[in-house]
């Protein structure tokens, strides 16, 4: 076709594609899937993420912030190396979303997980807010464990400070199971960035209003 013919074509504009709507905070849950943690404690750790997520005291702190959205995505942890995003992001803004999000929390299939090298997991929640789809106000990393970090690629401590150093915060839900040093160990070594702080729960079958308290406090 010649240069004349090509310039009488008709303009037709090509849509940008649309951007994500931002989120008042980014937030990745960084939940301990190691072999310390029978299948019947792993379910309830799962339901208890779902329940959280569709609680109405969660859905009303997403829906008081200046925006209305939360973006959210679950990492599993344990084996060094092995951190692995099982529900990739999602916003939540409404009951309906908040529904979507809880089904994919129970459908995910659990990742093959040992040992607790929470330096990894946080360091492969800081790459996954890296490459979150949505600008957040805030960025926060939720670690939830029943043990200490043991060993791993790199230590909690160093893989805190560079996600803090990203301005990220992180936060830990302590499951003690008759460990109060638990707490102790994840306000050294894990929490970090402006207002971090540990919650503890009991036990799993506790896991569930505790990490509620935990994401109205994040959220709000």
């Amino acid at each position: 076709m010649r240069r004349r013919d090509l310039l009488a074509l008709p303009f037709i504009p090509v849509a940008a594609q649309a951007a994500e709507p931002a989120v008042d905070v980014a937030l990745v849950l960084a939940v301990d899937a190691s072999g310390s943690i029978g299948e019947d404690e792993f379910r309830l750790q799962r339901e208890g993420c779902a329940e959280a997520v569709t609680h109405p005291g969660v859905l009303a702190a997403i829906r008081g912030g200046a925006l209305g959205r939360v973006g959210f995505a679950m990492v599993e942890w344990g084996a060094p190396g092995g951190a692995a995003t099982v529900v990739d992001w999602q916003a939540v803004a409404d009951a309906g979303s908040a529904a979507a999000l809880a089904a994919r929390f129970r459908a995910a299939p659990r990742s093959a997980q040992s040992w607790n090298a929470i330096g990894d997991a946080i360091d492969h929640a800081r790459a996954l807010l890296g490459a979150c789809p949505y600008e957040a106000t805030r960025q926060v990393i939720d670690v939830s464990g029943d043990g200490p970090d043991m060993r791993g690629l790199r230590r909690a401590p160093q893989a805190r400070d560079a996600a803090v150093e990203a301005g990220i915060t992180i936060n830990a839900l302590a499951i003690l199971r008759g460990r109060p040093g638990l707490v102790d160990s994840y306000r050294a070594e894990v929490i970090g960035g402006p207002g971090a702080f540990v919650l503890t729960a009991e036990d799993r079958a506790d896991f569930s209003r505790a990490l509620r308290a935990k994401l109205v406090r994040e959220i709000a």
